[in-house]
């Protein structure tokens, strides 16, 4: 993997799951919560992380955030002291794009969600990097392939979906049509140097994991339509019965329902009526209650935490004594 410093040295080389490797330049565009927990995982594993935003203010900010995920790296035994120094030390915040990139093994682009937007951010980089360097969206809604149709060398243009950042056990790999195998294989060790397992996919609407999940949320949304059962006793059948780290609802109300709802009307008008929203979902979305960010959704919320449902469950027959006592003939 091709790798680079400032004053032409050596770049450090690291011990990580057992394997030798070199460090990398990476640019993480973006100071939202995937630009955050994105650099926060390069820098734990050892890469120069450099971070770009607009706002100088809310750049360092962000440096400080992550400075936080990386002591609770250090406290949960993930990471030594000395790692979290030497992270801290190849951490940069900028507000200026070229420089951020320009010495860029990699550049991850994090905010933008439109093709057209990202096809001229994915230009403005390509101007500022090398020929070898990779440049990536984190958005899996952006078609890549379509994004990186007004680039010089689209062939270095890749999807990365970060599964649950920043500790992302999967990351899928969105490779467009243009894209060549050997930066295919440079992203997967990118990848894997991460400690995650690389999962190729096709840049299509709706990518592997987004389809399962919505699919497990919309059942769960239908069931509390069709009056199946109420909405923990939903969560609770996947949390306890199939070991799911959190219920499809609450999870759905964390992502913000609103979000769900548009994304699941994108995929209905490209994949069809599987993924049209559930009637429940519809009526929250109307009603202002989008999830945690407002303090109701499917629960009610209260400083970050799910405290109790907030739609109402099924009406379940509750007759008194036994079928054969005379009150219940």
């Amino acid at each position: 993997m091709s790798t680079r410093t400032q004053d032409g040295a050596t770049p450090p080389t690291l011990t990580v799951l057992g394997l030798v490797w070199t460090s990398m330049n990476v640019a993480v565009l973006g100071t939202g919560t995937a630009g955050r927990d994105i650099a926060a995982r390069c820098a734990r594993v050892g890469h120069a992380v450099s971070l770009q935003a607009d706002d100088a203010t809310e750049a360092m900010d962000r440096v400080d955030d992550i400075e936080g995920l990386l002591i609770n790296a250090v406290e949960s035994g993930a990471i030594t002291e000395r790692r979290k120094d030497d992270a801290l030390s190849e951490l940069e915040a900028t507000t200026d794009l070229r420089g951020a990139v320009s010495d860029a093994d990699l550049v991850i682009e994090t905010t933008i969600a439109d093709t057209e937007p990202l096809q001229e951010k994915f230009a403005d980089i390509e101007s500022a990097v090398d020929r070898e360097t990779l440049i990536v969206t984190s958005q899996p809604a952006v078609p890549v392939t379509a994004a990186a149709a007004g680039l010089r060398q689209p062939d270095r243009a890749l999807g990365m979906h970060f599964v649950d950042a920043p500790d992302a056990a999967v990351v899928e790999l969105l490779v467009p049509e243009q894209t060549a195998e050997e930066p295919v294989e440079r992203a997967e060790s990118f990848i894997s140097e991460l400690g995650a397992t690389p999962i190729r996919v096709r840049d299509t609407p709706g990518i592997a994991s987004t389809r399962v999940r919505l699919a497990i949320e919309v059942e769960a949304m239908r069931a509390i339509d069709d009056d199946v059962a109420g909405v923990e006793g939903v969560d609770t059948i996947l949390e306890e019965g199939y070991d799911y780290p959190e219920g499809p609802l609450v999870r759905a109300d964390r992502i913000g329902l609103d979000n769900r709802l548009e994304t699941l009307r994108e995929l209905t008008e490209t994949l069809g009526p599987r993924f049209e929203p559930p009637e429940v979902l519809e009526r929250l979305v109307e009603a202002g209650k989008t999830g945690a960010d407002v303090g109701e959704g499917f629960y009610r919320w209260e400083l970050g935490e799910a405290v109790e449902p907030a739609v109402e469950g099924p009406d379940l027959p509750n007759r008194e004594g036994r079928p054969d006592d005379p009150v219940n003939r």
